[in-house]
């Protein structure tokens, strides 16, 4: 296959409006902090890695995609199922209930029916016990509330799922899935609430205290977009790698730390985390943050819905970017495997040297004249 040269993704400006010309820089992960504890090396030299979100992916109740609806997110039987496949960490959610439970639950708030009357409440005012009782139970004979959910458009639908299982605990994410995958666990607090440090505190505790006495050899990583339990999380414990979670400037928020992937840069920065993960239109619209990350030897890994594009995930291999989360795990773990060959031993060595990577002039065109579309999507 012919080379090309490649060029800074610097040289890029803005990928909304693709020049001709452009190329992309790789340069593969160099990971910030390596030596905090004994546990922080999760993610390795040269391997690209694969994430799966909230599982083997996220439901979304109202989609006519049938791999949306397939198993019930942020589940024992979606992590196993997910655990199946070539995948280095399974991604979720984790709030501490009112009685100091770490739960794993995506949304804020959880819905039921009773009598055709729909109730709300807020997943953190619940006991763990309160909190089980939705969904199915593992005893099929006991009584169990409804679970509905709220969809981004308002309506409040059935979750159902082809294949369903009932809610969990982190604590028995630990005991009941494959010890060989890796967590990705993302600390869950409301945008809607200014929490005080003490609350915050008090949930991290909470998780750390679970995740110390039950990890093992399994590889962790925290992520969050609250950025001060970000640095709290960090202050607190030395051992596992902590990620800040950025939408990369696709949305405003209140707090300017979350409004941009150099905001984010500068909050790792400033409280010593180890990498960043992005929206990945927020990065395929600011390109040039890929190299800037890179140069502050941050880790950098992407979600969003383009990660179940398989040209999408390959260009940002060919950036630099560690890893992807996704939706359509089996489908984007195969074409990993496909597009993406492994780093041998010798080419991590000659990768020291030279981290830009050659690919033909047509691959690159292709790619580069793709994005336009996916980010309109």
């Amino acid at each position: 296959m012919a080379a090309l040269k490649a060029a800074h993704v610097s040289d890029v400006p803005n990928l909304d409006h693709v020049p001709e010309s452009a190329s992309l820089l790789s340069s593969r992960f160099s990971p910030r902090g390596v030596d905090v504890g004994n546990k922080s090396n999760v993610l390795k030299a040269g391997k690209f890695m694969v994430i799966g979100h909230r599982g083997s992916g996220m439901n979304r109740l109202q989609s006519s995609d049938p791999r949306m609806k397939s198993i019930k997110e942020n589940s024992i039987l979606s992590f196993n199922t997910a655990a199946s496949f070539n995948l280095d960490y399974v991604e979720f959610d984790v709030q501490v209930t009112k009685d100091g439970c770490p739960i794993i639950f995506h949304d804020d708030h959880i819905y039921t029916e009773e009598h055709g009357i729909v109730y709300e409440k807020r997943v953190t005012d619940l006991t763990l016990n309160e909190f089980l009782a939705y969904g199915p139970q593992k005893d099929a004979g006991m009584a169990y509330k409804p679970l509905l959910r709220k969809n981004k458009d308002g309506k409040i639908t059935k979750w159902d799922v082809n294949s369903d299982d009932t809610l969990c605990t982190l604590q028995e994410a630990f005991d009941k899935v494959d010890p060989k995958l890796g967590f990705n666990v993302e600390l869950k607090f409301d945008d809607h609430i200014v929490y005080q440090e003490d609350q915050l505190v008090n949930t991290l505790q909470s998780v750390l205290q679970v995740v110390y006495e039950s990890a093992k050899d399994r590889p962790i990583i925290f992520s969050t977009f609250q950025p001060d339990a970000a640095l709290l999380v960090r202050k607190l414990q030395g051992t596992y790698p902590v990620f800040f979670l950025t939408n990369g400037g696709t949305e405003a928020y209140y707090d300017v730390r979350r409004n941009s992937l150099e905001e984010a840069i500068k909050l790792c920065l400033e409280g010593s985390l180890q990498g960043i993960v992005s929206e990945v239109k927020g990065v395929f619209r600011n390109p040039g943050a890929v190299s800037k990350i890179k140069d502050s030897k941050l880790s950098l890994l992407t979600y969003g819905t383009l990660n179940n594009v398989s040209e999408s995930v390959y260009l940002q291999h060919l950036m630099g970017i560690d890893g992807v989360i996704v939706d359509f795990v089996q489908d984007i773990t195969e074409a990993v495997n496909t597009l993406i060959k492994p780093v041998k031993a010798e080419e991590e060595v000659s990768s020291h040297e030279d981290t830009k990577p050659q690919f033909s002039q047509t691959e690159l065109s292709f790619l580069l004249k793709l994005i336009p579309e996916l980010i309109q999507q």
